[in-house]
């Protein structure tokens, strides 16, 4: 896990960021995260905007790494990542690549990202910001990469994370899914992908009860990257949302799996949406063949 242009942006929070989400991911699964390896790779550590990038991610990295208990064992640095010819203008972008690994106790108890069955519920675990600065949004749609990068909140990632495995290891969630870029919305149309198993979810106002937010876009809502998030499927979504509110743990009810072939999406700002997953998967599978064609 890395995302380059957040450590552009923001070294310290990106070097967090990419820890976060490898703790992230691995929760995901049921499993516990155990340890980190990295490979650091940055441009000509001799300009000083370099290693002021370098020492910045290794703040953030280790601050992560603390937090969470979450630490390095191993590691590789690739520096000078850059054309001398050009003075820099061809650097890579700092990319910290972080790998991870876990133990779950029971693999039978593992899960994945894949819609399980229609009619569950679908809920959004953790406090969305909105934040649209480095998004993935912005960089497609806007045509610009700006703003800062989303900042980390360690105490909600671990907060968030324990949960979530809780949940996992108790048979609560069927399917989990952890929000990196693009998004909500991605994270979402991800799962009903890799299930085929169409979803009917909302971002209105209406959808946040008693919960601490303020009206926003709906690109802010659908595609905003705030960290520390994820989505998850139950056939439980009252108790689930009573046990996260009592420990802390932001949650929302989106809305649920249903045997219509489409996602379906709404919000505040923004009428109903629907999309064939037929249309979204040969977009998604049609996006390397049709560059290698080109």
């Amino acid at each position: 896990d890395v995302t380059p242009r957040y450590v552009m942006a923001n070294p310290f929070e990106g070097g967090k960021q990419a820890i976060a989400e490898a703790y992230r991911n691995i929760s995901a699964t049921g499993a516990t995260p155990l340890a980190v390896t990295n490979c650091l790779n940055f441009a000509n550590p001799q300009r000083p905007e370099i290693m002021a990038q370098i020492v910045g991610c290794l703040e953030g990295m280790s601050d992560a790494c603390r937090a969470l208990d979450f630490p390095i064992v191993s590691g590789n640095v690739s520096l000078y990542n850059e054309s001398k010819a050009t003075g820099g203008g061809s650097a890579i972008l700092p990319t910290p690549a972080i790998g991870a690994v876990g133990l779950i106790q029971d693999w039978r108890k593992a899960v994945g990202i894949g819609f399980r069955a229609e009619g569950e519920a679908i809920l959004a675990i953790g406090k969305n910001d909105g934040h649209l600065g480095q998004s993935m949004w912005l960089r497609v749609v806007g045509a610009a990469e700006a703003g800062t990068a989303p900042p980390v909140d360690l105490g909600s990632e671990l907060a968030a994370a324990g949960l979530v495995r809780q949940w996992i290891a108790d048979g609560d969630v069927s399917a989990v899914h952890d929000v990196s870029d693009g998004g909500e919305a991605i994270a979402v149309a991800e799962m009903a992908l890799a299930s085929g198993i169409g979803a009917n979810v909302s971002w209105a106002d209406a959808q946040y009860p008693n919960y601490d937010t303020q009206p926003f876009s709906s690109a802010a809502a659908l595609f905003g990257e705030t960290q520390g998030r994820y989505i998850v499927t139950t056939v439980e979504p009252e108790r689930l949302i009573a046990e996260a509110k009592s420990v802390g743990v932001p949650v929302r009810w989106l809305g649920g799996t249903w045997d219509d072939q489409t996602l379906q999406l709404s919000s505040e700002h923004a009428e109903v949406t629907s999309i064939p997953l037929a249309d979204l998967r040969a977009a998604h599978e049609g996006f390397f063949p049709a560059l290698m064609n080109g």
